[in-house]
C-alpha cells in the first residue's frame, strides 16, 4: 500500500450512509428548469454521474443524471421521465450551463456517451478514477479511492440495480446522491497526491484525450463474439448462428432488452450444434432456456429456418483486419514476436518503476503495433508513429527511446541467430 493511502481497516471507517447536502429528485421540464438556474447561479466545477441500465435494457441511455455543485443542492434528474424517447432539446439550457466550468467524474468515459446523447458535453474533465490510476493507487474503484484518501465508507449496494424501474426506490436515490456527494473533496484529494508524484500533466493530457475519444467503430459480423461460438467449425452451422443473432438482436431493439436476456448465447450456440429439425424439437430442447425461448419460439424457428436455406454461407473465419492476433506470431511473425518479447518486458518495467499500470503508460494495441509495423529505428520515427496511433506525449516521453532501444536489440538478436545457423 502506498504511503498516501489509508492503512486504517475499512471496517472501521466512518460510514457515509446518508448524502450531506438536499437532495431533489427532477422529473418534470419546470423543475428541470428550476434546478437548471439554481445550478447557474451556482460556482466551480460539476460533480456528475449518470445511471444507466445496462444488463437490463438494450439502450445505453441514462435513466439518472446526478448533479452537484457548491451553492446547489444534488439534483438527481430523470431524463427518461423528461424526455421518455431520448431527446436534448429539453435539456439545451442544462447543458449551456454546464460548459461554464469543469466535470468531476469516475471513470467518465463510461458516462460521457450517454450523456452526450442528452446534448451534454464538458469543456473540461477531471476523472477521478482515471487521476487514481495515473497517480498509482492500488484500487480505484470510487468506495475504494474515497476510502484510502478521504478515510470514509460509502453505502454502495445498489450498484448492479436496474435504472429503468420506476418509481425509483429512496434507497437507490441516496445511493445516487453520494456518486456526487464525495466528487469535490476526491478530485482534491487525487490532485494532491498526483501533484506530489509529479503526474498532474499526465492526468490533465489523459482527461483530453477521453473528451476527444471518438466511438469505436461497429464490429464487422459481431455475431462470431457469442460465447462458445469458435467450438462450431461448420459454415452451414455459422449461418444458423448468425440468422438467430439477428433475431434476437432485432427483439431485443423492439422490446428494449438487454440480447442475452432474452436468450443467452449458450442457448443459441447449442442450439447450432445440435440444429433441431422441426420447431416442437426446439420447444423440447432443454438447453434452450431465457424469457424469451418459448415466448417468441416462431421467431427464432424461422431464424433457424432462415439459417438452413441461407446462400450466403459464412466463411469458417473472418478476413484479418489490422495486424494479425499476437498469439500467433511466434509461428507466422517471428521477427515481430521478437520485437514484441524484447519491449514489452521493457515497458512493464517502465510502468512498475513509475507506478503506473501498464495499459495506461501505453496502450498495448499502440506498442503491437509498432512491433509488428515498425518505422525506422530512431526516436523521431518512433515517437511520430506513437503519437499517430493516439499516444499523449506524456507516455511517448516515457517509451519511445525504450522502443527504440528494444528494437536495435532485436537487430542484434537477429543477427546472432543468422551466425548460429
Amino acid at each position: 500500500m502506498s504511503d498516501i493511502e489509508s492503512e486504517v481497516p475499512t471496517a472501521v471507517l466512518p460510514l457515509l450512509a446518508a448524502p450531506r447536502a438536499e437532495v431533489f429528485l427532477v422529473e418534470t421540464e419546470e423543475e428541470l428548469a428550476e434546478a437548471t438556474e439554481t445550478l447557474a447561479a451556482g460556482h466551480g466545477p460539476f460533480a456528475v454521474d449518470a445511471e444507466r441500465a445496462s444488463g437490463f435494457k438494450y439502450s445505453q441511455r441514462a435513466y439518472l443524471i446526478q448533479v452537484y455543485r457548491a451553492g446547489s443542492p444534488i439534483y438527481l434528474i430523470d431524463p427518461a421521465a423528461i424526455a421518455p424517447v431520448a431527446d436534448s432539446r429539453p435539456f439545451a439550457r442544462l447543458a449551456e450551463v454546464m460548459k461554464t466550468d469543469a466535470w468531476i467524474l469516475h471513470a467518465a468515459s463510461q458516462d460521457i456517451p450517454c450523456l452526450r446523447e442528452l446534448g451534454l458535453t464538458a469543456m473540461t474533465l477531471l476523472d477521478t478514477e482515471l487521476g487514481s490510476r495515473i497517480a498509482g493507487l492500488e484500487r480505484v474503484g470510487l468506495g475504494a479511492v474515497t476510502e484510502s484518501l478521504l478515510g470514509v465508507r460509502l453505502a454502495k449496494e445498489h450498484s448492479a440495480v436496474d435504472w429503468s424501474t420506476r418509481p425509483l426506490a429512496n434507497d437507490w436515490l441516496n445511493y445516487a446522491a453520494l456518486d456526487v456527494d464525495v466528487l469535490f473533496e476526491l478530485w482534491a484529494a487525487v490532485e494532491e497526491v498526483l501533484i506530489k508524484r509529479k503526474k498532474l500533466d499526465w492526468a490533465k493530457q489523459e482527461f483530453v484525450a477521453t473528451l476527444n475519444a471518438q466511438p469505436k467503430a461497429t464490429k464487422v459480423d459481431k455475431w462470431r463474439g457469442m460465447t462458445g461460438l469458435h467450438e462450431v467449425k461448420d459454415p452451414k452451422k455459422l449461418a444458423i448462428a448468425r440468422e438467430l443473432w439477428t433475431a434476437r438482436e432485432n427483439l431485443a431493439v423492439k422490446l428494449d432488452v438487454s440480447p442475452g436476456r432474452l436468450i443467452p448465447d449458450s442457448s443459441i450456440v447449442n442450439v447450432v450444434k445440435e440444429t433441431p429439425k422441426t420447431k416442437p424439437q426446439l420447444a423440447g430442447n432443454r438447453s434452450f432456456v431465457g424469457r424469451a425461448s418459448r415466448s417468441y419460439l416462431d421467431t427464432w424457428w424461422k431464424a433457424i429456418e432462415d439459417g438452413v436455406n441461407s446462400r450466403d454461407v459464412p466463411a469458417l473465419k473472418m478476413p484479418a483486419v489490422g495486424i494479425p492476433n499476437h498469439r500467433i506470431w511466434p509461428t507466422r511473425f517471428p521477427d515481430a514476436d521478437l520485437r514484441l518479447k524484447i519491449i514489452r518486458p521493457a515497458i512493464a518495467e517502465l510502468a512498475a518503476n513509475h507506478g503506473l499500470p501498464v495499459e495506461n503508460i501505453l496502450t498495448p494495441d499502440y506498442l503491437r503495433t509498432v512491433c509488428f509495423e515498425p518505422p525506422e529505428f530512431d526516436l523521431e520515427s518512433v515517437s511520430q508513429a506513437l503519437r499517430g496511433l493516439g499516444a499523449r506525449e506524456w507516455q511517448i516521453e516515457l517509451t519511445a527511446q525504450p522502443i527504440v532501444d528494444g528494437l536495435l536489440a532485436s537487430l542484434v538478436v537477429e543477427d546472432e541467430s543468422t551466425d548460429l545457423a
